[in-house]
């Protein structure tokens, strides 16, 4: 009797680890583990939480990505609270980058627009928030004239990697391509971006380059593998894209 009570419990309790495991791979960019989780439920998802979920806990992280990605709502009340509490240039910026992650782009845009006043009136870093959230609202002409008064700023000592690469993808999408190929070409090589070689790939592969695009994503395929195993993990995504990429090549 207990043993079967047992296989029960199992049976109805790895399901759900292995549904909770598969949404928090997809939600943070671990999608080769997904492959794992459906073909081995039980094994995949007790070597998923031993590899990914106890390191985040032991971080502190787990609770805050938990919130972040599978009850984004909760997370965004949360923030509107503490804001009601203390209108502060920092809690609007939080509460911005919060709606930004939701896709709420005029309302992130709306604050982050509010802080630039008095002796914000041209903070670099709220002027770069501003440009990227315009970038991925479609604003492009905003977004490129708002990164280039960043980057010009004098108390700007070491531009970003996701800043660069947010740039060119605007210049890009706002159809000055050679300015943004060499803004490309600038993130692979002053940051090594893996996503940066990726996304420069793509724009290859756009301008009917597929030989150049190849080498940004086998590069991309052959790099990963020298990394630490949390830079790895960060870059899975882009490592699942190049590999799906370069197949796509191969059936065509």
């Amino acid at each position: 009797m207990n043993l079967f009570a047992y296989w029960h419990n199992a049976f109805v309790i790895i399901p759900i680890l292995q549904v909770i495991c598969i949404i928090h791979a997809y939600k943070t960019g671990r999608r080769d583990m997904i492959y794992l989780l459906i073909f081995l439920p039980g094994i995949g998802s007790l070597a998923y939480i031993v590899l990914e979920i106890v390191p985040e806990i032991s971080r502190g992280q787990f609770l805050h990505n938990l919130q972040r990605y599978i009850f984004p709502n909760s997370l965004i009340r949360d923030l509107e609270r503490k804001r009601q509490t203390a209108d502060t240039v920092t809690n609007r910026l939080v509460l911005a980058e919060a709606y930004g992650e939701q896709k709420k782009y005029d309302q992130a845009i709306e604050l982050v627009k509010s802080c630039l006043s008095d002796l914000y009136a041209n903070d670099p870093g709220i002027v770069m928030l501003l440009a990227r959230l315009q970038y991925h609202a479609g604003d492009y002409t905003s977004s490129i004239a708002n990164f280039e008064k960043a980057f010009s700023s004098k108390k700007v000592f070491m531009k970003k990697a996701e800043d660069e690469l947010a740039y060119a993808q605007a210049l890009e999408s706002a159809g000055s391509i050679e300015k943004a190929e060499e803004e490309y070409k600038k993130v692979v090589r002053i940051h090594h971006s893996l996503e940066g070689m990726y996304r420069y790939g793509m724009f290859l592969d756009k301008q009917r380059r597929p030989r150049e695009a190849k080498e940004q994503f086998q590069t991309v395929i052959k790099e990963i593998g020298l990394h630490p195993r949390y830079v790895r993990r960060l870059n899975q995504k882009w490592l699942w894209l190049s590999r799906k990429q370069m197949a796509s090549y191969k059936l065509g």
